[in-house]
Order: structure tokens, then C-alpha cells, then sequence
């Protein structure tokens, strides 16, 4: 689902980002609101403690507000390339939060996966970075620990239920929409395919992959989910080239490599376990 993000953002027209998110959120939100009627959730599921919604709203508002900061102070390339270390630092950070043991497959895999990515978003030029954007850089570093830090603390909350990612969108949209009416010019969407794609973004990339990684981080293997998200900007990529958005190039078939290879040792020690136990 978060592959589909930069094809969808593209296809969504002129759409300032504050107010893409505001609108995005809001219709994840709503769709999590229908889950909750056809499955006979009820309002409860809000009544959480404020350290799980200051940890949900700081983290979906949080990395995102920090990331369209970081794209407007600095070159898109290098900001999105040190936000993109948030899967190394997932790995990095996952011995603290489930108390297992980090092994050293876990590393090489994810080091390998961040080269592949580096790849994808650089698309193999040499990317320097700049003195003059160094406040972008921060920002953007800033965000990469935000997103990591919602991500392993979610561990230690596995006792909230996923239904609450509901509340977090909604709120979630509602800031957005205030930094939306500070900060830009409202441009609404051209045409049914702009107004299609604004939906699909909601009820997927924006909406049903903020449960999917919920439920991943609670219940999943956090070293081996931290090496396999460097795939997202790589299945973005192929999209964007399969839809005559962007260009092949070489860089694209290293960093496949590269990822798959990272993914792969990460998931040894899990594999490992697995034989062993028979699960």
C-alpha cells in the first residue's frame, strides 16, 4: 500500500501536502469509523490511556509534519533519503523493545536494504549534501526517529487495541488541516481521476497500511519488518515505471538486489527459529 503513495500523490494533481494529508487522513479515518458499525466496535475502544494517543498522534501527525517541513528546507532527494532511515533504526531499536537478542544478520541485512534504497531514491546519482540545508537535513533526521520511535513503542502498547488507529487519523487530519489553513493555498482536485486518486490514497497508503503496520509492529518480527520496508520505495519505483512516470534505469535492478539480499539475512534468524520450533 505505501508503494502506491507516490503514483497516487501524483495522480491527485496540485493538492498542497498539509491539506492532502488532512483530506487523506480524514477519509481513513471515516473508513475506520464503517469498520467499526459492520463489526459492532463501540466508543470504548477510545477511553485509551493519554501515553497511547500522545504516542499515535505524535506519530502519524508527527513524522509527517516533520517530513513535509523537511522536503520544503531541503532538496527532496537527500530529505527523503534520511528519512528513509527509519527501517535501519527499527532494527537497531528492536533488542529494547521486544528483549530478544539482535543478530548480526539483522544488521548486514538492513545495511544492505538501506544501500538498495539509497539507490532507489538517489536513482544512483552521487547525492551530496549541502551546508546551506542543514536545518532541512535535522528535520528530515528528526522525522526518521519519530517514525521509529511510533513504530517499537507500539510494542510496549500491544495491549491497545487497532481499532484506536481510527482515533489517531482523525485527530491526525484535524492538525493537519490547521497547518493547512497556516500555512497554504487550498487547491482542490481537478476531475474525477484527481478526486479518485485523493480516495485511494485515504483508504489505502493514508489509511488501511496505518492498521496493517499496527498490527505488524504488536504482533510481528520488528528486525525483519525494519529490512522488508525498504522494499516500499522500490515497488514505488516499479509502479512509477510501469505507469510511464519514471524511467528504468540501472540502479533500479542493484537495488532489488540489494534489498532482496538484505531481506532475506534479515529473516535468517527468524527462519532459524522457525526450524527449530517447528512454527
Amino acid at each position: 500500500m505505501w508503494a502506491l503513495l507516490a503514483l497516487l500523490t501524483a495522480a491527485s494533481g496540485q493538492v498542497p501536502p498539509f491539506q492532502l494529508a488532512a483530506m487523506t487522513f480524514a477519509i481513513g479515518g471515516l473508513a475506520g469509523l464503517v469498520g467499526w458499525y459492520l463489526r459492532g466496535t463501540g466508543r470504548a475502544v477510545l477511553r485509551q490511556s493519554w501515553r497511547a494517543w500522545a504516542l499515535g498522534v505524535g506519530g502519524l501527525f508527527g513524522y509527517h509534519f516533520l517530513y513535509f517541513t523537511a522536503l520544503r528546507n531541503a532538496p527532496p532527494a537527500q530529505a527523503s533519503l534520511i528519512a528513509y532511515l527509519w527501517p535501519l533504526l527499527i532494527v537497531l531499536s528492536s533488542a529494547r523493545a521486544t528483549g530478544e537478542r539482535l543478530q548480526p544478520a539483522h544488521l548486514i541485512g538492513a545495511g544492505l536494504a538501506f544501500v538498495g534504497a539509497a539507490l532507489v531514491v538517489t536513482g544512483g546519482a552521487d547525492v551530496g549534501f549541502q551546508a546551506q540545508y542543514l536545518p532541512g537535513y535535522a528535520i528530515a533526521l528528526a522525522a526518521a526517529f519519530v517514525w521509529t520511535g511510533y513504530s517499537v513503542l507500539s510494542r510496549r502498547h500491544a495491549d491497545v487495541p487497532t481499532d484506536i488507529v481510527t482515533g489517531f487519523c482523525l485527530v491526525t487530519a484535524l492538525f493537519a488541516g490547521l497547518c493547512h489553513l497556516a500555512l497554504e493555498v487550498t487547491v482542490w482536485p481537478a476531475g474525477a481521476v484527481q478526486w479518485l486518486a485523493v480516495l485511494g490514497l485515504g483508504l489505502g497508503p493514508v489509511g488501511l497500511a496505518f492498521f496493517a503496520w499496527d498490527i505488524g509492529m504488536k504482533k510481528g518480527d520488528l528486525p525483519l519488518l525494519g529490512a522488508a520496508s525498504y522494499a516500499a520505495p522500490l515497488l514505488s519505483t516499479l509502479i512509477l515505471i510501469a505507469f510511464g512516470v519514471a524511467e528504468p534505469h540501472w540502479s533500479i535492478a542493484l537495488a532489488a538486489a540489494l534489498i532482496t539480499i538484505g531481506a532475506a539475512l534479515a529473516a535468517t534468524p527468524m527462519l532459524r527459529q522457525t526450524k527449530k520450533t517447528g512454527w
